[in-house]
């Protein structure tokens, strides 16, 4: 039995593996200081719930306690491999600073109450602003950690009881563009490929997925393909200088803003090479026409000046794509949060459908999520979406549903399209919204503009009810603090990025008085006294498990179907993909292997929007452009930023992730191992541009945007030139305001017009010395944030590892 230390070694010892063998198994396990396997009173099923990945997991209870974890070796997803969130992240839920009562503001302070004082005080303010202004006056915002049950029980209360259009998540930050993007060209979410083709790519190419750091086990399984025989060959596109990047045949770093017009470039190559499946286009596609047009005016030799990159690199990128036999894209957040997010995003589409890379071993598209249960809250209509992908503009998907709730159809909200996060802010800060309601999330850091935010928040008129397990910085705006039980405290299922379904069981009771997130809605459905025709009690639901076989109905038939599944089946079995059904009784690995699609006019969720001015297309425009329900080829014209950079302001600012934080640390800066491995906020710059500027490694610099400043340390590594990068994670719940540490203090008011994320990477900005540093930056060294010249070592060892805690580790 091989020792690794789990944070200097975050990807663990190689197990190679070939093209079309099975991943091999390797058991990753971390125990608490001083407990013994033997001692573990219970090992209970869960899946991992900080990263979107969804490894299969067991937690270790010893005396009502969880005291660490195990990956399953018969997991689908991750054949026994846990990443550094996974092997220490569940510290968090035995914080001593966890919420154990509710709060209520009382003198302008928040005072611990009764669930029952608390919950009065939220039931009168709702029936207050339905009786004077009605549903569009309450408005619900909530995360990508809850549970599917607890999603669709949300969305029952939201869009069926209380029929307010008001309602999104904060998946809306990371994951709109990849359900946007997959309606755009499939007419339904749903991701077409799957981790296991991993096994099976020839080429792999990755577009603004820093996947090691976002989903370190899909990396360990990239790796040990890479060490085997056979190994597929890698592109890269992304500005920093990852690890991904390193591994990479091709690597572009294109300057932010500009990946519609690299697509562009590429897909030009690729019809002027005529690499090019016409039989599956013709049979399987409307629109390449239009593409063919479009990309004509993008040779590389136009291009390469627009995105910094040569034209040399374009080719070879093109070249490589075109050349694969088996050809597996991912996208994520280097695409999605931009001012052209899903026209970028459907560009990949269209590379996969004009290669005819669908539908088998290999071969296909990941628009990834960033959060681990991201796919749920599409599915279930938690953020916007019609529960069970059903097509907000469809009447008939709309009487249906109001069918399965026993509701009136006129009471489902269905006049306009959802009202997503950003334009909620709006009727938060102009009045009309009057009561938000936030459950396991921190837009107080996590949104853009936070000054702008924080001014929404602290609004008299607001009524502001979190739902949390901490008191984080958001909750400090509160009218009202629930305490919510954690992962491990409660039971439920979610649904990882690659549509595999996992159950996660309740282990330990959850603190004090704090409740799961599906009890605390279900008492604010009876209290508030909501009632279906029948004059029944709406939801009719009453546990985890009934809502989830309600769940299930709503799914049956429609893409993500979960009729074939149960928690009973999912005790017995690590991971299932849906559609699991009659017809796929064991789930579907891949869909559209038959070259039929989810976008027949009566059948698909969406009807597409104008990439460039986010109008929704009419029912008649898209009978008459895909009458025969084919995938979709979408063309799109580069636009440039609109915040270019300017002499005053002459960087790029990107924001992302480290491999060790989620979210804004509310969990990982509770795990001593996760902090210590990145304690600190810093910031990324090139080393020719450091040198012009007179930064050394180390130094304590200031960033500044148009919005605001921060402060952070340098540090000097391979990011491109004029381009500088924050991680997003740094809040002020452990630190003083006037640290000026929140990267999102920066970022701009501004949204994709189609998908409505949120711009966190084309910021123009400005970076300065403060003073001089007296040691390096507390960055990381292990991963993308590595300084110049580091070598990310390469791990062997032993197919069967226990976690070492090496706190040092990460910044060796």
């Amino acid at each position: 039995m091989a020792v690794r230390d789990g944070i200097g070694q975050p990807w663990g010892s190689r197990t190679p593996y070939g093209a079309g063998q099975s991943w091999p198994v390797r058991v990753d396990s971390y125990l608490a200081d001083g407990v013994q396997p033997e001692e573990v009173d219970a090992w209970v099923r869960t899946a991992a719930v900080l990263h979107s990945n969804g490894d299969g997991l067991d937690m270790a209870v010893k005396d009502g306690r969880i005291v660490g974890v195990r990956g399953r070796a018969d997991d689908r997803v991750n054949r026994g491999r846990l990443d550094p969130k996974d092997l220490f992240g569940w510290q968090a839920n035995d914080s001593p600073d966890r919420l154990t009562t509710p709060l209520v503001r009382k003198d302008g302070g928040l005072v611990e109450s009764t669930w029952d004082e608390a919950m009065n005080l939220v039931v009168t303010r709702s029936k207050q602003l339905l009786n004077e202004q009605g549903p569009s006056a309450l408005g619900f915002y909530t995360s990508g950690q809850l549970f599917a049950e607890e999603y669709y029980t949300l969305a029952a209360i939201a869009h069926g009881a209380i029929g307010t259009n008001h309602v999104d998540g904060n998946t809306r930050l990371c994951t709109a563009t990849a359900a946007e993007s997959l309606k755009q060209s499939f007419g339904c979410d749903g991701q077409p490929a799957s981790y296991s083709d991993v096994d099976h790519a020839d080429v792999i190419a990755l577009f603004g997925h820093n996947v090691a750091e976002t989903q370190a086990v899909l990396w360990s399984r990239i790796l040990d393909r890479l060490a085997g025989p056979n190994p597929p060959a890698l592109l890269c596109v992304d500005p920093r200088d990852t690890v991904v990047a390193r591994a990479s045949a091709v690597h572009l770093a294109p300057l932010p803003g500009t990946n519609v017009a690299l697509m562009n470039a590429i897909l030009h190559e690729i019809v002027e090479n005529d690499w090019v499946d016409h039989e599956y286009i013709e049979q399987c596609t409307v629109g390449y026409d239009d593409l063919v047009q479009q990309v004509a005016d993008y040779p590389p030799g136009r291009v390469a000046p627009i995105c910094g990159v040569s034209i040399g690199d374009i080719r070879d990128a093109a070249e490589l794509l075109g050349q694969a036999q088996r050809l597996l894209c991912t996208v994520l957040q280097g695409f999605y949060q931009s001012h052209q997010a899903t026209a970028a995003a459907v560009q990949v589409n269209n590379l996969v459908l004009v290669r005819g890379m669908l539908g088998k071993p290999g071969a296909g598209v990941l628009q990834m999520n960033g959060q681990p249960t991201a796919e749920n809250t599409r599915e279930c209509g938690a953020d916007g979406d019609l529960t069970g992908f059903r097509n907000w503009a469809n009447d008939a998907h709309v009487a249906e549903l109001a069918t399965l709730w026993n509701l009136d159809q006129a009471q489902i909200p269905h006049y306009a399209p959802p009202t997503h996060l950003m334009q909620m802010l709006r009727y938060a800060e102009n009045g009309t919204m009057r009561m938000l309601w936030v459950s396991a999330t921190n837009p107080a850091v996590s949104l853009p503009e936070l000054s702008r935010v924080r001014s929404i928040l602290s609004q008299d008129r607001l009524f502001l009810v979190v739902q949390d397990a901490f008191r984080t910085e958001t909750a400090e705006f509160a009218d009202v603090v629930l305490p919510a039980a954690m992962w491990g405290e409660k039971t439920g299922t979610f649904t990882n990025a690659d549509r595999t379904v996992h159950l996660s069981e309740k282990a330990v009771d959850p603190p004090g008085q704090a409740r799961p997130d599906f009890d605390i809605f279900m008492d604010y459905a009876r209290r508030m006294d909501f009632r279906d025709k029948d004059g029944e009690p709406f939801p009719q639901w009453t546990d985890p498990e009934s809502a989830f076989e309600a769940w299930k109905m709503a799914s049956a038939g429609r893409p993500c179907d979960y009729s074939g599944l149960s928690h009973e089946k999912l005790r017995s079995v690590s991971g299932i993909q849906w559609p699991c059904n009659a017809d796929n009784p064991d789930g579907t690995e891949r869909l559209y292997a038959d070259g039929k699609f989810f976008a027949q006019p009566d059948y698909c969720e969406s009807y597409g929007r104008d990439m460039v001015t986010g109008a929704p297309l009419e029912p008649t425009e898209y009978q008459a452009m895909n009458p025969d329900g084919k995938a979709m080829i979408k063309a799109a014209e580069y636009l440039p930023a609109h915040e270019p950079a300017t002499d005053e302001f002459p960087f790029m600012l990107i924001t992302g992730r480290t491999i060790y934080h989620f979210h804004t640390r509310t969990k990982t800066a509770r795990a001593p191992q996760l902090n210590d491995a990145a304690p600190a906020m810093w910031v990324e710059i090139s080393a020719m541009d450091a040198k012009l500027l007179g930064i050394a490694e180390g130094d304590l610099t200031e960033v500044r945007t148009p919005r605001g400043k921060v402060h952070a340390r340098a540090r000097v590594c391979g990011i491109r030139e004029h381009v500088l990068f924050l991680p997003f994670h740094y809040g002020y719940w452990d630190a003083g305001q006037d640290e000026h540490r929140a990267a999102n203090e920066l970022t701009p008011t501004e949204w994709d017009p189609a998908s409505k994320q949120p711009l966190f990477k084309t910021a123009a900005a400005a970076i300065s010395l403060v003073k001089a540093g007296d040691g390096p930056s507390l960055a990381p060294t292990t991963t993308a944030s590595a300084p110049v010249a580091t070598e990310v070592p390469d791990t062997e060892g032993d197919a069967t590892t226990v976690v070492t805690e090496q706190q040092t580790g990460a910044r060796r």
